[in-house]
């Protein structure tokens, strides 16, 4: 039986057992609904009412099955509740039953707190939404403009755009739904950043850009209307790179014409944050937010989870709807969550798959999606694994070499195979594929004007935008060779036939038969280097679209004579909808490892 070490703690009160019964204590709200979908073994298997949860209905069950051996009629219903395997259904099994339920009546701390923490507290009764997501703003508005770091060389973190004045109502009416309901949804009253280039109806969307500080759209983005429809509270819109171009997450909305700023790290704020979702990375790692959103064409997910010590989804193409996302290069762009653990990476995901019209891509996700990814996240995925990886990816930083090998040990110490892979004729070529933000961009974004920007925003062209010079003004030049991009050349690029078209398909096709052949389940790599990429890895997820995940494997150390504290990420490829067993692997990594440490500059308010 799994035994993970974010398991609860066992709560106070929660079991008061005699020899023959068990009271459960009046909650402040309703008990949790079974069909709330957290499907990760640790809280399902002990269930014994058949429902995939543990919750009161299981300890009435037990209470009342006290002293049962295996010669009782009912004990195949029970025995895997016998958690001591002595036999018996005893006190201390029952006790060990109620440390699964998502339940927790001690004290809450916000910092650094999973999804679950959230729920198993809110289930409690010790807090509610609306004091979860007010905690939230009260951080941004001490954090976020706030010069922690006083050094010398500390700024800002600068990681929020603008924060909803409807999101306390949202929390507000969370509770309700709970307090009626239960726990419906494990997104129920989590407090989320979504990028500022996803469209929100409670809060403009401006991708980053002062041009567009008006655009109000009319609707959200499809992935914002799943986390809505899943209970969660659309808290704050994220910084970015302007446009999602870049990686130092550099943006003008809010400033002066001409002026911008970045976002900095919050381990070391004299650095950058990472991009080009660096205001999501620096958020949610600075637990300004409960989970975050970003999107990645070319590394925007990744490059800040590795330097913000994140697990970062980058999904397969056409698992989540890009509809009402601004766009940088639709052949590559995707969103996904950026979270502080791998189970609040799997939790979020599920709020935001599925097919939707808008968005033909989605429909290649058809019967290829679990009734949870959380069903996916067992401690001992790794035993039993053939992992691969492709010596040139390594690079020769002290710090990641150290972390990678270090990783390997760990993998195979936890049963998994690591082999060494000696990569196709033509994998050069994918990793060495350009991103399509040149000769797409400008098509795609005229596509988003037409059905999403808002009437009032009056700058609605790129001539317009470089004429008016609200943008990042160093960004002229690349804007401008945007702006003199044909339809031809775009179709000659991105079309059905297209080169870029035609190499993505080759790279797919390439990568997944290389896996085959070598019975691989993922392909692992640094996500970069402390503070940097490393090489072209980045570009191996979008230049196949094949998904991947990223985790923290550590950080650097005086002896690497890098930049001490930095952190590194693992990547993890795998296949096209593998996201699942994928994050199995990153669960089970990441249980072993811990190696995310949490910003000291942001810690609890005083």
């Amino acid at each position: 039986m799994s035994s993970s070490p974010r398991r609860l703690a066992a709560t106070t009160g929660v079991v008061l057992l005699t020899a023959t019964a068990a009271a459960w204590p009046s909650a402040a709200v309703a008990a949790p609904d079974s069909s709330a979908s957290m499907l990760a073994p640790y809280y399902t298997e002990l269930d014994v009412t058949g429902d995939l949860a543990v919750d009161t209905a299981d300890l009435e069950v037990l209470a009342a099955s006290l002293g049962a051996t295996a010669s009782d009629p009912a004990w195949g219903d029970i025995a895997h509740a016998d958690v001591d395997d002595d036999g018996v259904i005893t006190v201390a099994d029952l006790a060990a039953v109620s440390q699964r339920m998502i339940y927790d009546d001690g004290p809450f701390e916000l910092v650094e707190a999973s999804v679950v923490d959230m729920q198993a507290a809110m289930n409690a009764g010790v807090t509610t939404s609306v004091e979860i997501t007010q905690e939230y703003l009260d951080r941004i508005a001490a954090y976020d403009t706030t010069l922690v770091d006083t050094s010398g060389t500390g700024r800002p973190l600068r990681s929020i755009i603008t924060t909803s004045d409807v999101a306390l109502a949202a929390a507000a009416q969370a509770d309700a739904v709970r307090a009626d309901q239960g726990m419906t949804s494990m997104m129920l009253g989590v407090p989320v950043a979504v990028k500022d280039n996803y469209n929100t109806v409670d809060m403009p969307t401006t991708a980053g850009c002062a041009c567009w500080e008006n655009n109000q759209t009319a609707t959200d983005a499809t992935m914002v209307e799943g986390l809505r429809d899943a209970g969660a509270v659309i808290l704050a819109k994220a910084s970015l790179d302007e446009f999602a171009y870049g990686f130092v997450s550099e943006f003008s909305t809010g400033e002066p014409a001409g002026s911008s700023v970045r976002v900095a790290s919050p381990y070391n704020t004299a650095r950058s944050a990472g991009g080009s979702s660096g205001g999501t990375g620096a958020a949610i790692s600075a637990n300004l937010a409960g989970i975050g959103f970003g999107t990645d064409t070319g590394g925007s997910i990744r490059v800040p989870s590795s330097y913000n010590q994140l697990v970062g989804v980058r999904p397969t193409v056409g698992l989540a709807s890009r509809d009402g996302i601004v766009p940088l290069a639709l052949s590559q762009d995707t969103g996904g969550p950026m979270t502080r653990t791998v189970l609040d990476s799997a939790v979020a995901l599920d709020a935001v798959v599925g097919i939707d019209p808008a968005d033909p891509v989605t429909e290649r996700q058809a019967g290829l999606v679990p009734e949870s990814y959380t069903s996916y996240l067992d401690e001992d995925a790794l035993e039993g694994a053939r992992i691969g990886y492709v010596a040139s990816m390594l690079g020769t930083n002290a710090t990641t070499r150290r972390l990678f090998d270090e990783s390997v040990a760990t993998l195979e110490a936890a049963g998994a195979t690591v082999v060494e892979v000696t990569p196709p004729s033509g994998f050069a070529s994918v990793l060495s594929e350009g991103s399509g933000s040149t000769a797409e961009f400008k098509h795609d974004l005229n596509e988003y004007i037409a059905h999403f920007l808002a009437p009032e925003v009056s700058l609605r062209t790129l001539t317009d935008i470089i004429a008016s010079g609200r943008f990042v003004t160093s960004r002229s030049g690349v804007y401008v060779s945007r702006d003199n991009v044909t339809e031809e050349t775009y179709q000659a690029w991105a079309g059905p036939e297209g080169s870029h078209t035609l190499q993505l398909a080759y790279g797919k096709e390439l990568v997944t038969q290389m896996m085959d052949d070598l019975d691989l389940d993922a392909l692992v790599y640094p996500s970069g280097n402390p503070y940097g990429t490393q090489s072209t890895n980045l570009r191996l997820s979008p230049n196949t679209g094949m998904p991947s995940v990223t985790v923290p494997m550590g950080q650097a150390i005086e002896a690497d004579a890098t930049i001490t504290g930095a952190g590194v990420n693992l990547e993890w490829l795998g296949r096209d909808f593998d996201e699942g067993p994928l994050l199995g692997l990153a669960y089970a990594f990441e249980t072993l490892t811990q190696a995310r440490t949490s910003p000291a500059l942001y810690g609890p308010l005083g």
